[in-house]
Formats: structure tokens, sequence, C-alpha cells
């Protein structure tokens, strides 16, 4: 029997794409809220800057979510995971931890004791990395590839519209009222996320993986390395190249991008309408674009698509070079390369998505979303010295130059990262 092609308008039918937006939603709430925000709140309280400096260390949470992973994967939490599923018992837990670090924020006094301070701020870091985590793992589990893309675009615009709350909501509020009432206002919007994670399907998906007796290295680390090896064999090495390269040119190429602004002689003013305003929202729309192409003509047009596009876009910023300050340029130059971004940004996240096995999706998942971002944060240290060496028209050709290899690993083994069947999911409520 032939399947039937997903179309636009039932995948925004879907309501797990709404669910993705409140997931995105409850994500992006507490970043800035331990990172810009506090810092603002930390300084009005007369906290020097070196002590600020070192307090942005607990985005190393972030970085290292992946080391924690496996815990996510391999065991439940007492009694919440029997009554709501592994996934949604684990976000609970994150969620309620966010708030209750938030309401330590904002009942400590930096002032006083930034100890205290920067303590509830890791244990918000901390938990806000699980939920990240968990959310991964519960996207990839409710859908198949199709969808993921319309998913991560939810997701991206609920993580933006959180921004939005937590950055110029809380400094609104704090001028208003007080920083404590700005961050117990925070730590109330937590509760988005608890109905999203209460409303949503659980969709454990663990066929055929053995539930674990006790924590073993074994089964936490190596069984989802295993897993990824024994499915994919010896694809598995030009798989893991398609993910490290990928996003290459836009990271390499970004990191000289505002320079570039800077030498061109484009002012303060314009740089922040032109990229970080409007810029954002082309990137959203890209996002949206790149899952409504997943949904119509599946994973590996779309994938092709987004490496040759977003690569290509940065022959635009060439271009810009060479003719100078030019403030439509500008614009097109960004709508285009955020655009490219955003659509490469999605089919990347289905791609990797899809190749995550059963009771192994948020392991495996967070290790290759550290990969992809890897080489780019490597390479984009010698950006700077390739500029000095070859003048920003010749860096931002050659940057372009690696979508073309980029492309052809994805006609290679883009496939391996469809998986179109719809995993079963359980109604909301209790398990039995």
């Amino acid at each position: 029997m032939t399947k039937p092609r997903l179309t636009i308008k039932s995948v925004l039918a879907d309501r797990r794409v709404l669910l993705m937006l409140v997931f995105g939603f409850s994500s992006g709430l507490p970043f800035l809220l331990v990172f810009s925000t506090l810092s603002a709140w930390l300084r009005l309280a007369g906290v020097s800057r070196t002590e600020i400096g070192l307090l942005s260390y607990v985005a190393l949470a972030y970085t290292f979510k992946f080391a924690w992973a496996p815990i996510v994967d391999a065991f439940d939490v007492p009694g919440l995971s029997r009554l709501l599923g592994r996934r949604r018992a684990w976000m609970v837990l994150a969620q309620l931890t966010v708030a209750a670090g938030l309401v330590g924020i904002a009942l400590s006094d930096p002032a006083v004791s930034v100890t205290m301070t920067a303590a509830f701020a890791l244990l918000v870091a901390f938990a806000s990395a699980t939920q990240d985590v968990v959310v991964d793992g519960w996207r990839i589990d409710a859908a198949p590839t199709e969808r993921q893309g319309m998913m991560a675009a939810a997701y991206q615009l609920g993580y933006r519209l959180s921004l939005i709350a937590a950055g110029a909501g809380a400094l609104y509020i704090a001028d208003l009222a007080g920083w404590r009432e700005a961050y117990l206002a925070m730590a109330a919007l937590v509760a988005v996320g608890l109905v999203g994670t209460l409303v949503a399907p659980i969709v454990d998906r663990r066929e055929g993986v053995e539930a674990p007796k006790g924590f073993t290295f074994a089964h936490a680390v190596v069984d989802p390395l295993r897993d990824l090896l024994d499915r994919k064999g010896w694809r598995i090495v030009l798989i893991l190249l398609l993910v490290a390269f990928y996003r290459l040119p836009d990271f390499v190429a970004g990191v000289m991008a505002n320079p570039l602004y800077v030498d061109m002689k484009f002012s303060m003013i314009e740089i922040a309408n032109v990229s970080k305003l409007y810029g954002v929202w082309i990137g959203i729309a890209g996002a949206f674009a790149g899952g409504f192409a997943l949904a119509r003509f599946g994973l590996l047009p779309s994938l092709v698509f987004g490496a040759l596009s977003s690569a290509g876009s940065n022959l635009m910023f060439a271009w810009l070079a060479l003719r100078g300050y030019d403030l439509t340029l500008l614009t097109v130059s960004i709508s285009i390369d955020n655009f490219a971004g955003g659509f490469a940004g999605t089919a990347l996240i289905a791609y990797m998505s899809g190749l995550t096995g059963p009771g192994f999706a948020a392991t495996q998942y967070a290790l290759l979303s550290s990969l992809y971002a890897l080489p780019g944060k490597i390479v984009g240290g010698l950006s700077g010295v390739m500029v000095d060496s070859f003048g920003y028209p010749t860096f931002f050709v050659l940057t372009s130059l690696v979508g073309i290899p980029v492309a052809i690993l994805c006609l290679i083994v883009g496939r391996e990262g469809a998986r179109p069947e719809e995993p079963a999911a359980e109604p909301a409520g209790a398990r039995a």
C-alpha cells in the first residue's frame, strides 16, 4: 500500500508542531536569565566585572550536556516515569528544577552573597541543559523525519519568543517592580512548559532495547555508540563527515561577518537593524521554509538544497566586500544568508534526528549536535588569519566552495537520515 504524501496542511495541523512551539519557549526561557539578564542585575548590585565574567562558566552545562544525556535515555525518574512516561517525567523534573532555581535567584541578594546567586544560576543552567536533551529526545521519538523540520522550526520560533520574554520582558519588570519580582515572574512562566509536557503524548521508543539493571558505563555510553555503528556500518564515517562539515561555511563566515560590516563603514544602528532584528526573523522564515520542503519534497532534496544555498550565500558577502558600503546590498546579502542558514539548520536537525535509534535518541542526538558545531569553532578561530592573508572576497569565496563536497556527501549518505515510519504514541495520561 502506497503511503499518502505529506502535505503542508497536514503538518501544520499536527499538534506535535504546536507542542514544539511550547517546548521551544520552555527551553529558551532560562538561557538569558543566567547570562545577560542576570549580568545586568549583578552589575547594578555592584558585583565586579571579573566575577560577572567568571559566572559565564555556567554555560559549560550547555556545552557538556551530552555527558549526562545517557542517564536521560537509560533511567526512569522514580515514581514520575511510571505516571508520565520516561521523557515526560524528565521534562517535568527539569522544568520544576528550573523554576526552583529561578525562585532561588529571586530570593538571593547578589550584593550580599554572589556565591549563592551563582549556585542557583548553575542549578538553572544544569536543569535547562537537561531539558534541552529531553526535548530533543521527545521530538525525535514523536515523529518521522518528514515532520522533524517543521517541529524544529516551531521550536526555534518558541525559543526566540522566550528570549524576548527573558530579555526585554524581565528588564521591564525589573525596572518597574524590582529584580526579585522579575525573576519570580519568569519562574511562573515555567508553567507554560509544564502544561505542554502534561498534554504531550507518551512516545518513549525503546522497542528491542533491554532496560538497564543499574548504571553502567557500557549501557549508558558504549551501547548508544555501538548501536549507531551496527546500524550504519562503514557509512558512519561519511555520515559523521557530513554532520561535521554541513554548517562549516556558515559558522566560519559568521565569525568575520561583523568585522566586514564595520570595515565597510556601516553604522552600528544599520548593523543592528538589518542583521540583529530584521535578519533574525528572516532566519526563522528560512527555518519554516525548510520544514515545508521536508514535508513536501523529502529529506534528500532539502538536505542538498540547504548545503548549496547556505554555502553559496557567502558569495553575497564576497560581492559586498568588493562593492563597499551599500545598504541595499547588505540587506539582500543578510536576507539570503539568514534564510539559507535557517533552511539548512532545519534540514540538518531532521537528518541528525533520523540517524538516532530507538532508546538512544537523547544520547545520540546530543553527541551528533555537539559534533556538528565543533569544526566551525576550530576553523573559525583561524578566519581572521585567512582574511588578513587573502582579503574578504577570497575568504568568502573559499568558504562557499565547501558546499560542493558537502552536497556530494549528501547525495551519498543523505538518505541515511530518513526514518519514515510513524512511531506509535500512547495518549497523554497515566500509564498502566
